[in-house]
């Protein structure tokens, strides 16, 4: 592989960029492997590259119905934060939070991760209690958190609009100053080169139809591509987890839903940090090009579309211009929509299911993004021993029959 540097770009660039080799092989499917991981997404190629590197697993294929990385790993808005309520949630988003810091050294690859902070707003009473109780209970998980009053607010983000004549004034905010945002497309790039240098199979434009099950364990999947046998497989395809769970005869507790997000036409660097809002019902940080990406809940409707709607788009400017009335006369330069599946209490499921071999990683809501390292780490660790790590153990299927829920509603922000 590759090794990128500065003297590599240099060489390159003197040379027309004609060097350059190709981040990973294409290949064709095997008619077997020891395991096959649906989605090619940033936790899919995460659970591949750990497999490989931490279990020594490298007979193992990434099949994907598109491209790599073009679900809804091209689709969020790349949010990252670990300020969750529960032990449970902040051990694996504060997990992930630690792996970012130095994942661009380690895969070798720019990932554009940048530390900006996040702010969520505290525009009422309530919201203060809410907030500030999980700024405590962050501490005690060793989990990086503070809380700004409103003269803090506006000197660590000056275009916030501060007036308590406003409609929702801001009484306060929460700060997570290592939290921040990233590049999806690099992130997913990076993971799947570093997973192919290990011998793992990248397969793009591969739709799984099916998986065979025989007295109960997988024995293989089929696919667009023929038949593939394995004795395991993990399912890592975001809103379409409950599709692969009906070939496996499984109903799972998760809904699909539209989230839609939109990006300004660029300007000059004006919002420093990511700003999300529960009561006002918005987020918005700013691109590296000078964009301002803007984001709230999903649509209320259940569907696998990733098109947007105006009656949403509507509602989500006009909640950043409650927060930011600068941007007023600014343009929509173009909006989406992604896939997102949600659980009953907003929190994921990493998990063995009843089929034996095959694995759930999905329902992560709006907050996948952020989880990614961690998540492929607990999946891959799950896939390889058959038992969840002490992260992975409060996310099982079971927890839905004995009533051991992590309700992350609150803490999930704008999302839900």
């Amino acid at each position: 592989m590759t090794r990128y540097s500065l003297w590599s770009l240099l060489r390159e660039g003197l040379r027309g960029h004609t060097g350059w080799q190709p981040a990973w092989r294409e290949a064709e499917p095997k008619s077997a492997y020891d395991a096959v991981i649906i989605g090619g997404g940033g936790h899919g190629c995460a659970t591949a590259w750990y497999l490989a590197k931490e279990h020594g697993l490298t007979n193992i294929a990434i099949v994907e119905k598109g491209w790599l990385g073009g679900g809804n790993a091209a689709r969020n808005t790349t949010i990252i934060r670990s300020n969750y309520l529960y032990d449970a949630s902040a051990a694996i988003y504060d997990h992930a939070l630690q792996l970012w810091k130095g994942l661009g050294r380690e895969l070798n690859f720019n990932i554009m991760m940048s530390h900006r902070g996040v702010l969520n707003l505290a525009h009422d009473d309530n919201e203060v209690r809410q907030l500030r109780r999980r700024v405590e209970a962050n501490r005690l998980n060793g989990v990086e958190a503070e809380w700004l009053d409103a003269k803090q607010v506006a000197e660590y983000c000056p275009i916030i609009n501060m007036s308590p004549a406003s409609r929702y004034p801001v009484i306060g905010a929460t700060l997570q100053r290592s939290g921040g945002v990233n590049r999806h497309d690099a992130v997913v790039w990076a993971y799947a080169r570093a997973a192919h240098e290990l011998g793992v199979d990248i397969i793009q434009n591969c739709e799984v139809t099916g998986l065979k099950i025989e007295a109960g364990r997988i024995t293989g999947l089929e696919t667009s591509r023929g038949t593939i046998r394995t004795p395991k497989v993990a399912s890592v395809v975001a809103g379409h987890t409950s599709v692969i769970g009906a070939m496996a005869g499984l109903r799972l507790p998760i809904e699909s839903h539209p989230l839609q997000a939109l990006v300004s036409e660029p300007i000059k660097p004006v919002n420093p940090c990511v700003v999300m809002s529960n009561a006002v019902h918005a987020y918005c940080s700013q691109s590296d090009k000078g964009e301002l990406v803007i984001g709230a809940g999903i649509d209320a409707h259940l569907s696998y579309t990733q098109r947007g709607a105006f009656p949403v788009i509507e509602e989500e400017i006009a909640a950043v211009l409650e927060l930011f009335p600068i941007f007023s006369r600014l343009k929509l330069m173009r909006h989406w929509g992604g896939i997102v599946d949600i659980c009953p209490d907003a929190s994921p499921i990493i998990s063995k299911t009843p089929v034996k071999g095959l694995y759930i990683n999905g329902g992560w809501g709006t907050g996948g993004w952020k989880a990614t390292p961690a998540s492929g780490h607990a999946l891959a660790d799950l896939v390889a021993r058959d038992e969840p790590n002490a992260i992975a153990a409060p996310y099982s299927l079971e927890r839905f029959t004995t009533g051991k829920l992590v309700a992350e509603h609150g803490a999930a922000a704008v999302a839900h």
